[in-house]
């Protein structure tokens, strides 16, 4: 049997260490860590992480953060971090996410394999070194900008990200969504982790960093508007938060989309993104009524 612990602070050094081993897959858990820490008091980014051990060294972590998500980076001891984190933190699961073969071992361990999904995929991992970042000419000649949202352009965002949630992530269009997605909004934008593409004054597309490193971001929920789509506006949007980031130091990108989502797959190969070979697995559970 491994030795299993629940991380304190002052044990990031011996996690981080774990994490770079898997990079790619480990977004998630390094960025909740550096935002918020290892003590779990439910407060936003907050988890509670066990780690798996073999002669002092983390062989394996799970982490099941405030927000009910079960995060795995498990390549050894995965039922025994899984089941040790659920019963540790006390949590409603809401979803898994990690690597792809993973996140499907992870529900069978804990028993969800029959439980009803909004979505449940194993994505392809995208990556860039944005040394190699290719500018879309629209972007270059100032046809459109981009840069960090508004005040008063929020009130849209929260539309769009809920929009967002429906079309990508299956989520159904209600009053707790607009509430979600105000939050999501709000703390993008304490933190200038999202942009809006103008095209004039006209807001036009939009992306933002759902993981942020000094050295690596994860890009999610980009959205255009399905009356604006085949403009190149997505590629532009995403293109240009990566030249904030690369003027910052960040040196790569990498972030995931469907199989089947050739619409995506084609805006981020238009700007040098290349597959990495590796599937993440993202699973959200229905939200259980109360009714």
């Amino acid at each position: 049997m491994p030795i299993l612990r629940t991380l304190q602070p002052g044990d990031e050094v011996s996690l981080e260490a774990f994490l770079l081993q898997h990079t790619d897959t480990s977004m998630f858990l390094r960025s909740n860590w550096r935002a918020a820490g290892l003590l779990d008091q439910g407060a936003r980014f907050q988890g509670t992480y066990i780690a798996a051990y073999t002669d002092e060294t983390i062989v394996a972590v799970a982490a099941h953060f405030w927000n009910g998500m079960i995060v795995v980076q498990a390549p050894v001891h995965l039922p025994e971090v899984v089941q040790a984190v659920v019963a540790q933190s006390g949590r409603a699961i809401s979803g898994i996410s990690g690597p792809a073969a993973q996140v499907e071992a992870t529900k069978s361990i804990l028993g969800l394999s029959k439980r009803p999904t909004q979505f449940d995929e194993a994505e392809i991992l995208f990556s860039l070194a944005l040394r190699d970042l290719q500018i879309p000419e629209a972007l270059v000649s100032a046809k459109v900008q981009c840069r960090l949202p508004h005040p008063d352009e929020l009130a849209l965002l929260t539309e769009w990200c809920a929009a967002y949630s429906v079309e990508t992530l299956g989520r159904t269009d209600t009053p707790s969504l607009r509430t979600d997605c105000d939050r999501i909004i709000e703390a993008r934008q304490a933190t200038a982790m999202h942009w809006v593409l103008v095209a004039g004054d006209t807001p036009v597309s939009y992306s933002a960093f759902n993981a942020s490193l000094p050295d690596i971001v994860q890009i999610g929920g980009v959205w255009t508007p399905p009356g604006l789509r085949g403009k190149g506006y997505a590629k532009s949007v995403v293109a240009g938060s990566l030249l904030d980031a690369r003027s910052q130091g960040v040196k790569r990108a990498i972030l995931f989309t469907g199989d089947n989502n050739q619409a995506a797959q084609a805006v981020y190969r238009g700007i040098g993104f290349l597959p990495t070979g590796e599937k993440y697995g993202l699973v959200l559970f229905e939200v259980m009524s109360n009714k």
